[in-house]
């Protein structure tokens, strides 16, 4: 009769709905995503659709982007577990309302985002680790502080976030950060202060959906190592046990990261890493300069939504514990001082 027809139909919808949203899956990784991020083919819509009725708790914030697909990559990104994504979710929106001069022009011919993309921030190589893991490669010492600032090299970092997280297969088995230090100047490093690397380990620890495999430091000199100290605090320790200081030992590099996945510069087989080949990715003839980047974060729309005014942006210092503490040193001035 007509109710079997309309369970069909239901059914129907059920599954197309659910093959789009495991689209482009292998089954490895649709089984991975499973064992290791506890999700179940079968409730992915209860799921989603509880993360979505949480929003209307936090009024303060604007969440303008909630289709299937995007609340999903938070759900990956914190295996399943309903309060630590919302919180995330909440914090990917409240981040870039906190932060909106960053996000004023997020998309890649921004010329302050361009120029760090095409001096090679970051270098993404084409092909994953063993684990299928995606790797961003940095080399710290090609940043030209007179030509790049460093909210810039950060801007073009989570762009490059945005545009590779929409590969479900990512969301699922995460990336690979590797920083090589070399030729890095005492100079260079003085310019990092706690205030921008609180920055950074905010936008990419606290406020983005990805998950982060491991953060491999390369012939880090010992000023970086004391950079390194100084913002542990500020970690959390899931980060700080994926962080690696390898100096100068390659070895202890290829036992985590294979050397068949790895340039030349970092003892691997692949010939050197062509600094400008992800700005050509990203920049290429199918980029189109309208690409949701704006949808996922359009700045006025917030500026409106939020009565705009400094001291709005400011208010909102309700930042959960789990994230930064916040101390009371002044956090502009230089970790490094020759003095």
């Amino acid at each position: 009769g007509p109710v079997d027809a309309h369970t069909r139909l239901k059914t129907w919808r059920l599954d197309t709905m659910m093959t789009h949203l495991h689209a482009g899956l292998s089954s490895e990784t649709t089984e991975k995503a499973r064992v290791e991020l506890n999700e179940n083919p079968e409730t992915l819509h209860q799921d989603i659709q509880q993360i979505r009725d949480m929003i209307v708790t936090r009024p303060d914030i604007g969440f303008l982007r909630t289709d299937d697909d995007f609340i999903l990559r938070f759900l990956r990104a914190r295996k399943f577990d309903q309060a630590e994504t919302f919180r995330l979710l909440a914090q990917y929106f409240q981040f870039r309302q906190q932060n909106l001069d960053m996000f004023q022009s997020f998309k890649v011919d921004d010329p302050g985002i361009k120029r760090a993309l095409m001096d090679g921030f970051p270098g993404v190589l084409e092909s994953p680790d063993q684990h299928g893991r995606k790797i961003l490669i940095l080399f710290a010492s090609n940043w030209d502080q007179s030509r790049n600032s460093f909210t810039d090299i950060l801007r073009a970092i989570l762009l490059s976030l945005e545009v590779l997280i929409e590969n479900p297969e990512l969301q699922i088995n995460g990336f690979i950060l590797i920083i090589d230090w070399s030729n890095f100047s005492f100079k260079q490093a003085s310019k990092l202060t706690p205030n921008i690397l609180k920055l950074a380990i905010e936008g990419l620890q606290d406020s983005f959906p990805a998950r982060f495999g491991g953060i491999h430091f390369v012939n880090q000199p010992w000023y970086i190592h004391a950079m390194y100290t100084i913002i542990k605090p500020f970690l959390k320790d899931k980060t700080r046990k994926r962080i690696f200081l390898h100096g100068n030992n390659l070895n202890s590099l290829h036992q985590l990261i294979q050397p068949e996945c790895l340039p030349s510069e970092f003892g691997g087989t692949l010939p050197p890493y062509d600094m400008g080949i992800w700005a050509r990715t990203l920049l290429g003839p199918d980029y189109n300069d309208e690409t949701e980047y704006t949808l996922t974060y359009d700045a006025l729309h917030v500026r409106e939504s939020c009565g705009g005014g400094d001291a709005m942006k400011r208010s909102q210092s309700s930042v959960e514990s789990g994230t930064l503490r916040q101390t009371p040193r002044d956090t502009s001035t230089p970790l490094l001082a020759l003095d």
